[in-house]
């Protein structure tokens, strides 16, 4: 079956879902805020096929999630990096993570969970807040199209 492109979509969850809305992207890009940055590990962590794994990295390159350079060791091997663009995934990334852990977990199941580094205490639940600092939720709020 043909994917059907969401690139001149009215909804902005669409475009991003068509830039990044499959679970190996999704990973991968989790992997490189992981500090993966080779072809070799994002296969070894996530037990991807070559394909797929070409094909995904492609596709993160091509919407400019990640860039290629030089491997930093000097190797003939290239790095795949995050861009701004894909570092600003990171709240998407950590609410998916925060959703997993209260979501898909029995109690008491061990899980990961992420750390400040400074505090070396978990980080905060992500809220939604409104222009004023008011906490909002999905009854808070409402899509207008400009």
């Amino acid at each position: 079956m043909k994917r059907t492109s969401l690139t001149e979509a009215d909804c902005p969850v669409a475009r991003a879902l068509d830039a990044i809305g499959d679970w190996w992207s999704l990973l991968i890009v989790r992997d490189a805020f992981d500090g993966i940055s080779r072809f070799g590990e994002f296969r070894r962590s996530l037990g991807i096929a070559k394909g797929m794994l070409t094909a995904r990295l492609r596709d993160l390159v091509d919407c400019g999630v990640l860039e290629t350079a030089p491997a930093s060791d000097g190797s003939a091997y290239q790095d795949y990096l995050l861009t701004e663009k894909g570092r600003a995934l990171f709240p998407v990334v950590v609410a998916l993570r925060q959703w997993g852990q209260e979501h898909l977990y029995a109690p008491g199941e061990r899980h990961s969970v992420l750390v400040d580094v400074v505090a070396g205490k978990p980080v905060e639940k992500l809220a939604l807040r409104s222009a004023d600092g008011r906490p909002v939720g999905w009854g808070d709020t409402r899509v207008e199209k400009l």
